[in-house]
């Protein structure tokens, strides 16, 4: 639906928030779609491997936000493989990649712990997740599922390992240690945190 000026600040506000979500979801798919393709030439894959990721993309998209293509892409095309009853060892992904392993082995585990919940993970799955990484108690998850659900328009949309992060480290009371250990088990950077901490209203 076109909004016109006679629709007020709201609409508009919306109408752009929905052009910025969706555009920056297509584009996210061509980087990941582009490297998918240029991965499975060199691997010399198959084209099922590749639809298979592609549709592993798509259906756990929030799981995988926030990685680097190259990541996402190695990440999915060994889980795709794997799948479908033709495993490679991840040495034959990696070589045709600039991806980092550490960081592939993390994407997989996600869309591995995503595939067996057969749906998408809920921002409290995000939360209880790092919150065991970390070694954070009951009482800092029950904070920071609230402190979510209070700012969940604002968070509309975000990364939500940055934005789980974000809230258990403003229900810890902005620890410092744990800023960057947060970082680590989300995948993100302190700064992202900082950023999306500063976004909710505690």
């Amino acid at each position: 639906m076109g909004v016109k000026p006679e629709h007020g600040a709201r609409w508009r506000r919306l109408a752009k928030f929905h052009r910025e979500t969706l555009h920056g979801y297509e584009r996210r798919l061509v980087k990941i779609g582009a490297e998918l393709r240029r991965i499975r030439e060199c691997a010399g894959l198959p084209q099922s491997v590749v639809e298979e990721a592609e549709a592993l993309v798509k259906r756990f998209f929030e799981v995988v936000a926030g990685f680097p293509p190259e990541v996402v892409a190695v990440a999915v095309l060994w889980t795709a493989a794997k799948a479908a009853g033709a495993p490679r060892p991840l040495e034959d992904f990696l070589k045709c990649s600039r991806a980092e392993e550490r960081r592939v082995r993390r994407v997989a585990w996600r869309l591995k712990e995503a595939v067996k919940l057969g749906r998408r993970p809920s921002i409290e799955d995000y939360v209880k997740t790092l919150a065991a990484r970390v070694n954070l108690p009951a009482s800092v998850v029950k904070a920071a599922v609230e402190l979510l659900e209070r700012n969940r328009r604002v968070l509309a949309g975000k990364n939500p390992w940055v934005s789980a992060a974000a809230a258990l480290w403003l229900a810890s009371l902005k620890r410092l240690g744990l800023l960057k250990a947060l970082a680590e088990a989300a995948g993100t950077t302190t700064v992202s945190i900082r950023k999306a901490a500063g976004r909710m209203k505690v």
